[in-house]
Order: structure tokens, then C-alpha cells, then sequence
């Protein structure tokens, strides 16, 4: 049957009018994407981290040769997005890229120095969680400079296979990532090496065996991890394991080489340590305590490795429990942003002056007198504003002992009440979070119910030899 033609204009309206319908709501299906920033802005690494998405979980695969140095890895990375994405980042320093593929599906990338830009498919929507796989390969580079003490840093090889301590921004020269502290996540880390070699990582063992002349190790974190905490430590080991007296699993493995070297017994003190701090600071924040002692002279540093602290030789037991304060202060409790590192180190730094309390061969105020009056007013620690070191002197002196001192004047100031108060609200307000200096003012004041602005500025802000 024929339309007339009032009908077929009627007919013609209803179409086009379904037709907009239709436009607008595919308009309003496919809201308008854009590409992830290549970092978080931090002030000191602009380009680290990643924009556009949340880090949720990295499953790590990484097989090593110490023959030729060469690491073959394969990184599945769960995450979520925070806005529409038709693209994103990941860090990754110097290793070739070999695929990728985002949700099963092979994506697009390209390099721009150390950032993979990655086009998935299709855009991901905001709140969408996401896989991207990346395999990869290569001969990692230790990274060195004048940021860490002007030693070598990140994968670091040894006579018998590698030292892996990352910080503040070299965990992306062995794994691809959103390498900053402000994009925490768990970890699953799967290590296979020559067979006779041992793999140690972050958290709690989950599985060994040995097959085809190799050997395999798969290690879980199930607490959120920044990325320069990750480790993959290989060589010979002796390994020891057991409880705290407290009943907190404890893992060390050392290099035989330094078995008969080191007076201090790593075991006994770093299970002490952990009840201690345990009692100080609030509950261990880890599945695991331990120690990964390799033969690394060349390192010259130790680092807070979650759950698992990295010696390259320990030289004290004052070392150990800077380290293992740092579970708290550091690991659990990260930093923010980098100019925020003196939360980090003079946390640790102070523990050590409450140790040697603990041990009763000085006090927390003789330690703190010792060290200001052995500190000329004309020398250059005085100059370093420790809340913003910058980046090549963020591990100063002044940034540890200074920050120790901030610490010291705070408990006289607020008493001991207060003080010892404020410590296990800060691990427990922040507790597998990031915070900044400004989060730490505001509860110390809230606790002491004190205005420490001036406090503050006097010992962290300002430069210059503070009168007492």
C-alpha cells in the first residue's frame, strides 16, 4: 500500500526525529576519551607514575641469566581506570618491548624515552578495571648519580646474580609500571634463575621447585606496595626461617660468603626489632619480616624492601632497625611526593636514637645533643631545607639526623604522653597509605591539642643552625 505524501512527511519527520534520538544517545554511550598523562607531577620525577589510572595489582614474571645478565620478563598489570582512556602510560627504563596487549587483545604502543604509550583497542571507560600485558627483555641498567649517595642503584649485579634495591626511581628498570609511591599495589613476583640460585622477593613464599636445570620461586605481597620497595634478589643464599618471639613469620637469607663476617647476628636483632617496633609504632603492618644480606660492597646502602629489607653487607644493628622501622614509616606509611622523603628517613633515623633508649646506652635527648652540637653552624647540613631537599641531596645528612632532631624537639615539646600517642595514630591513620608533611602537622596538633606551626618551620622549613 501507498503512503500519501502528508503521510510519508510525517513518515519522513519520525525518522529524522529517531534518527537525532539515536545520535544522541550514541553520543551519550561513547563519551569523548583522552590519553593518560605520562606522570603524577611529583616535583622532583615529573614523569614518573602514570596518569589515568589506579595501579590495583602487578603479577610479575621475570627469568635471569647471571651469565649474560639478560632478564626475560613478562608483567601483567590490573588496574582501574580514572577517567575515559584512549590511552596510557607505563615506565619502563632501557628493556626492549617485545607485545602488549590490553584485556587478551593485542594494543598499539610506542616509546618515548622511558614512557610506553600504549592504544588500546577500544577506549577504556572511567572505573573500568583493565589488564595490559607487556613481555619484555633486555640487559637492565643500574641507574647511579648523585641522588643516592652516588652509588649504583635498582638491578645491580653480583658475583653470583643481582641486588635489587630501587630507590627512589629504578623499580622501572626491571618491570614495566607506574613507578611512583603514590600508586601503591599488591604484588604477585615469580622469579626462576639457574637451579642452585635463590630467588627472594616481597611477602610470603608461595611455591619453590626445581625444573629443567632451573629453579622457581613465586613470592606474594598482599599488602599495597610502592613500586621502588618491589625486590627479585638473586643468588646463593643460606636461608633461615621461624616466628618472632611475638609469632610473626621471619625469612633471612644471606650470602654464605658473609656467614663468618658480619658480628651482628641478623636473625636475632631483626626479630626483636619487629616486636619492639610492634609495641612503639602499632601492629606490623606485613605478612613477613625479614632480610635479603648479599654480598654488594659496591651498593654502599641498605633499603627498606617490604617485609624483607636489602643489606648490601650489614655493618650494624643500628642499620637493621633504621630498616625495619621503615616498614612503618616508609612502606606502610608512604610518602606522598619525594620532598616529603624526611617522613622516611627521619622516622628511621629517630628510631635508631630510640633503640639505643631501648638498649639504655643513651638517651633519645643525648642522642639529639650529640648530634647538634658535632654540627658547626657555617657547615652546609644547615643549609638543606629538609621538608624540600630537592632531588639530587633528598638522602643529605640533614634530611635523616635533621629530621631525627625535628622529631626530638616535638616529644619535649608535646611530652612523652602525647608523643608516644601520636606514632601508632599516625601508622594506623595512614596505614597502607600515602600522607605528606601537612598530614603530620595537623595530628600532632590534634593529638597534643598544641599550634606547632613555628615547631616546624624552625627545624624543617627553615635553613640555617636552629638556636635551642
Amino acid at each position: 500500500m501507498a503512503l500519501s505524501r502528508s503521510a510519508r512527511r510525517t513518515s519522513s519527520r519520525l525518522l529524522a526525529l529517531a534518527t537525532a534520538v539515536a545520535a544522541g544517545l550514541t553520543i551519550a554511550a561513547a563519551p569523548a576519551a583522552s590519553p593518560g598523562a605520562p606522570g603524577i607531577g611529583d616535583p622532583y620525577f615529573p614523569d614518573l607514575g602514570n596518569g589515568g589510572f589506579d595501579a590495583l595489582h602487578y603479577d610479575l614474571g621475570v627469568s635471569y641469566n647471571p651469565d649474560s645478565g639478560r632478564l626475560d620478563g613478562r608483567t601483567t598489570l590490573t588496574a582501574r581506570a580514572t577517567q575515559n582512556l584512549s590511552s596510557f602510560d607505563l615506565d619502563l627504563q632501557k628493556l626492549t618491548v617485545d607485545s602488549i596487549r590490553v584485556n587478551g587483545r593485542p594494543a598499539d604502543f610506542s616509546r618515548t624515552g622511558d614512557e610506553i604509550v600504549i592504544t588500546p583497542r577500544h577506549r577504556l571507560r572511567k572505573g573500568e578495571e583493565f589488564e595490559v600485558t607487556v613481555a619484555y627483555g633486555g640487559v637492565p641498567q643500574a641507574l647511579n648519580g648523585p641522588i643516592v649517595f652516588g652509588s649504583d642503584y635498582g638491578w645491580m649485579k653480583t658475583k653470583d646474580g643481582v641486588f635489587v634495591a630501587c630507590e627512589p626511581n629504578a623499580a622501572s628498570t626491571w618491570f614495566p609500571s607506574s613507578d611512583h609511591p603514590g600508586d601503591k599495589a599488591t604484588y604477585d613476583i615469580r622469579i626462576d634463575a639457574p637451579k642452585g640460585l635463590t630467588g627472594v622477593s616481597n611477602g610470603r613464599l608461595v611455591d619453590s621447585h626445581d625444573k629443567g636445570g632451573r629453579s622457581y620461586f613465586h613470592w606474594r605481597e598482599t599488602k599495597p606496595m610502592a613500586t621502588y620497595l618491589a625486590t627479585a634478589s638473586i643468588g646463593k643464599f643460606d636461608v633461615k626461617t621461624g616466628k618472632t618471639p611475638a609469632g610473626t613469620p621471619i625469612y633471612v637469607a644471606i650470602d654464605p660468603v658473609l656467614a663468618n663476617q658480619n658480628k651482628v647476628d641478623v636473625y636475632a636483632v631483626t626479630a626483636e626489632a619487629t616486636d619492639y617496633w610492634s609495641k612503639l609504632f602499632g601492629p606490623y603492618p606485613f605478612e613477613e619480616t625479614g632480610a635479603v644480606v648479599d654480598d654488594m660492597p659496591e651498593a654502599g646502602f641498605s633499603l627498606e624492601t617490604q617485609s624483607k629489607p636489602s643489606y648490601s653487607a650489614v655493618r650494624s644493628e643500628s642499620t637493621i632497625v633504621h630498616e625495619l622501622a621503615h616498614q612503618w614509616f616508609g612502606d606502610s606509611v608512604s610518602v606522598a611526593h619525594w620532598d616529603d622523603i624526611w617522613l622516611n628517613e627521619g622516622f628511621a633515623t629517630y628510631a635508631q636514637w630510640l633503640w639505643a633508649e631501648h638498649r639504655g646506652t643513651a638517651t633519645a635527648h643525648d642522642s639529639f645533643l650529640r648530634t647538634y652540637n658535632s654540627i658547626p653552624a657555617s657547615s652546609d647540613f644547615w643549609k638543606i631545607e629538609v621538608a624540600d631537599p630537592q632531588r639530587d641531596t633528598m638522602f643529605a645528612s640533614a634530611v635523616y639526623q635533621r629530621g631525627a632532631m625535628m622529631l626530638q624537639e616535638l616529644r619535649e615539646r608535646i611530652g612523652d604522653q602525647a608523643f608516644f600517642k601520636l606514632l601508632p595514630a599516625w601508622t594506623k591513620l595512614h596505614r597502607y597509605q600515602n600522607a605528606d608533611t601537612e598530614d603530620f602537622i595537623d595530628l600532632a596538633e590534634q593529638i597534643s591539642g598544641k599550634s606547632l606551626d613555628g615547631l616546624f618551620q624552625k627545624w624543617i622549613y627553615d635553613t640555617g643552625k636552629p638556636a635551642l
